[in-house]
């Protein structure tokens, strides 16, 4: 059967849950240059962010911003499978999706460690293409991430969506034209989401469910 919807998924907030990951390795990449680490809520209300994006709005100065990054990839990529988790129902929504549509994942995480931990989910087979941070010049929310995804896939007559936690990947979806449907179960509060979408799901499951049934 050939299908002729396309689904695009963010990662962290709406497919899995890398929190404790994230914390850890932004604590280490603080303790390396003997800095105070910012609270935890600080840094969670930046997930979703580029990390340059999210060291700049935390504190640290543009000059010191890549060795602060490389601290972090470096510590990141040797937890980030042990200490990620997939979300509630995060596996049914990609093989729900999977029957109906083709699949893509569009994050401000890196390609590499998201290609790994899908990997070591199980789940990577099931997408036709992954664009990262490194993919693209504009990240989220410009719509360059979606459309460079959209590229790399066939055409389709039945509708194209993209599921997120964040407002950036609602606006990343409006840039490039697409649907969108937004999820609780990440991020982003309903109050927040509510301000760039009329569409919100509680999770990726619920989600895919209203948008095989259009």
């Amino acid at each position: 059967m050939k299908k002729e919807k396309i689904i695009l998924f963010d990662l962290d907030g709406t497919l899995i849950d890398s929190t404790e990951a994230i914390l850890e390795s932004f604590g280490v990449a603080y303790k390396s240059f003997g800095e105070d680490i910012p609270a935890d809520e600080l840094i969670t209300a930046e997930i979703g962010h580029p990390l340059d994006d999210m060291f700049s709005t935390l504190g640290v100065e543009n000059s010191e911003i890549d060795a602060h990054i490389q601290a972090y990839k470096k510590h990141y990529r040797s937890i980030s499978c042990a200490k990620t988790l997939l979300l509630p129902q995060a596996r049914e929504a990609v093989e729900l999706a999977y029957k109906h549509a083709i699949l893509g994942v569009v994050t401000t995480k890196t390609a590499r460690y998201s290609v790994e931990l899908l990997e070591h989910m199980g789940l990577m087979s099931y997408f036709d293409v992954l664009i990262g941070r490194e993919d693209v010049v504009n990240p989220k929310p410009h719509a360059e991430p979606i459309e460079k995804a959209l590229s790399q896939l066939p055409k389709v007559t039945s509708g194209i969506w993209m599921i997120g936690d964040t407002c950036m990947d609602m606006d990343s979806a409006t840039g490039a034209g697409i649907d969108k449907m937004a999820v609780l179960c990440g991020y982003g509060s309903h109050g927040l989401l509510a301000k760039c979408t009329d569409r919100i799901s509680p999770n990726s499951y619920e989600a895919v469910q209203y948008i095989v049934a259009q």
